[in-house]
């Protein structure tokens, strides 16, 4: 079943205990293993990946049109035919906990398909039963007496575009946030309430371990629907997610959910939680005393470089300048207000939805692509909080190669943003090829065969494989004589971090040389007093680092000779090259 067993590094089984400075949970030390099931490993030669892989967290396997690759649910019962049935989902929990591991499923439930029974039925009459289980309003009418969407809100996939959509059957318009095929379920509804509380619990008593809950801050919407601030001028829709995100009722809402589900079992839950920059507002979210969900994913390391202006109309897709002071300040203040306020950190710095991480924080040239991916490795292992992985990001994947025509690009975001126009899709490119969500979803590069072992040769696969493919593949670094491989190099600090979880996990977090223009440094301290002290370099020139902590045994780095260097020279500086990184532990006196 399982073609892939080396995945099985992260295994929950091999964590360790210790002492630490936070309470105990599973989740808490786990690795998680985010899985693409459309791109990770094809089985029966379709062309999309199968249901059959070694995993923690699967992305959404439920039966969907695919029209925003598996985010649009018809049925939260069924499985999507080509990834397999609910008797392999069974088999793989089943399979997963002989192993020692745990499953975490995709929940998506802000929306459904238009091809959803629910929607289907509501969107037949105005006096169906369930017309009241997504968001309808009637036409807005203009000064010359024109119909059109109740408000100025637009799509969060297609900017240009009404986030409202008429039905020519019953002349009303119903909300969908993201795309026209994925309405917005209407959670001010009891019914609707206890119809998603039914489908956790049909997964959580199939021996699911929780979810990763998809834009759940956006299930409450203000209910006056007003027309959002003008911030795109002479676009008549406009961004409108001060009015659904984190709307009126959703601490209301995910209280119930605990109460109703949650708390009757052990779980993981993280919620995504886009457009939300509050500390407060997180912690109220996540606090382990009284917040309703585990952790969540914050958008803020991912958003580093996003400014509205490179692309007319998305400022996701843009490309702008970002430094190691906004890297500083993003990772040591997360670290903070979860250690200090009593929260849970979730560190991620990629996932289907972003770019290659190596592509987006470091360079991914041939020269310096292992030292980039190794560096960022360095941070996520040593960080608190749960740690997310996602398929290929332990290979070094990057980003498509810049001269991919824009027909190469798959996702519905593109298409919306452009449609049809290729004149501006050209000019997109730099930031399609930077930015666009497709960089994380090229299939998974298993060796240096054709298809790069996604599928055989004579099989198209769904997207094109990412054309480095016979160089960054799995077989090559898993291969015992690749010793210096950046998958063997995860291997490393996985096990290190789960030695010595007291400091990495649970420990506490100061920052040193806060200063440094190239560096982002810090230590972190478990309860026994041990302290392990980090130096990154994310920069592609040379720098220095002041030895102002004592006693340092150099431990891990990226370079084939970086303890040697650090042991030696400067007795004062430690001197660093093009994105290296190094841990040390201090030795007691």
């Amino acid at each position: 079943m399982l073609k892939h067993p080396q995945i099985g590094i992260f295994r929950a089984s091999e964590m360790s205990v210790g002492k630490s400075n936070s309470s105990r949970q599973w989740w808490k030390e786990a690795v998680v293993y985010q899985i693409y099931p459309a791109s990770f490993n094809d089985t029966n030669n379709d062309g999309r990946g199968d249901v059959n892989v070694d995993v923690i967290w699967l992305s959404p396997i439920f039966d969907s049109p695919q029209v925003d690759n598996g985010y649009d649910i018809a049925d939260y019962k069924k499985i999507y035919p080509p990834y397999g049935t609910l008797e392999d989902v069974d088999r793989l929990i089943q399979e997963l906990g002989r192993r020692g591991m745990k499953l975490l499923m995709d929940l998506v439930v802000n929306h459904t398909s238009d091809q959803h029974p629910w929607f289907l039925e509501s969107r037949s009459s105005k006096t169906n039963p369930k017309r009241d289980w997504y968001i309808w309003k009637k036409p807005k009418y203009d000064a010359q007496g024109n119909p059109g969407p109740p408000n100025n809100w637009n799509q969060i996939l297609g900017e240009a575009h009404s986030a409202w959509i008429l039905d020519e059957t019953t002349q009303e318009y119903y909300f969908a946030a993201f795309t026209p095929q994925q309405p917005d379920l209407n959670w001010e509804n009891p019914d609707v309430r206890a119809a998603v509380y039914d489908i956790l619990r049909f997964w959580l008593d199939r021996g699911v371990a929780g979810f990763r809950m998809d834009v759940i801050n956006l299930i409450s919407k203000d209910q006056t629907f007003p027309d959002a601030e003008i911030v795109i001028p002479g676009q008549p829709y406009q961004p409108a997610t001060q009015h659904f995100a984190n709307g009126p009722r959703l601490h209301e809402y995910l209280g119930e959910m605990r109460r109703e589900v949650l708390d009757r079992y052990d779980h993981m839950t993280v919620g995504e939680m886009p457009f939300v920059y509050d500390d407060k507002e997180f912690l109220k979210i996540v606090h382990q005393q009284d917040g309703f969900l585990n952790m969540v994913f914050h958008f803020e390391l991912v958003d580093i470089d996003s400014k509205r202006g490179d692309v007319p109309g998305d400022a996701r897709m843009s490309v702008g300048h970002w430094d190691v002071s906004d890297l500083r300040r993003i990772m040591s203040r997360w670290q903070r207000v979860m250690i200090d306020g009593g929260g849970w950190n979730s560190l991620y710095c990629e996932n289907h939805d972003q770019p290659r991480s190596v592509s987006h924080y470091c360079d991914d040239s041939d020269e310096y692509r292992e030292y980039g991916s190794k560096l960022l490795a360095m941070m996520e292992t040593t960080l608190s909080g749960t740690l997310f992985i996602y398929q290929g990001e332990e290979l070094g994947m990057r980003n498509v190669p810049l001269d991919w025509e824009p027909k190469e690009y798959k996702d519905i975001e593109v298409n919306e943003m452009y449609p049809g126009d290729q004149e501006r899709l050209q000019k997109a490119r730099k930031a399609l090829q930077a930015k666009a969500r497709d960089n994380g979803r090229t299939p998974m590069q298993w060796d240096s065969s054709a298809n790069g072992g996604f599928c055989p040769e004579g099989v198209t696969p769904w997207m094109r494989v990412n054309d480095d493919y016979p160089v960054v593949n799995a077989a090559a670094q898993t291969d015992p004589k690749a010793t210096a491989s950046v998958y063997q190099f995860w291997q490393k600090l996985v096990a290190l971090r789960k030695e010595n979880a007291g400091a990495f996990v649970h420990g506490g977090f100061e920052l040193v040389d806060e200063t440094n223009p190239n560096v982002f440094s810090y230590v972190r301290e478990a309860d026994s007093g041990e302290k392990w002290v980090v130096i990154l370099n994310f920069t592609g020139r040379l720098a220095s680092w002041g030895k102002s902590i004592s006693g340092l045994e150099w431990v891990v780095g990226n370079y084939a000779d970086g303890l040697d260097k650090a042991q030696g020279g400067d007795a004062n500086l430690v001197q660093l090259r093009p994105w290296e990184g190094l841990i040390a532990r201090q030795m007691s006196n």
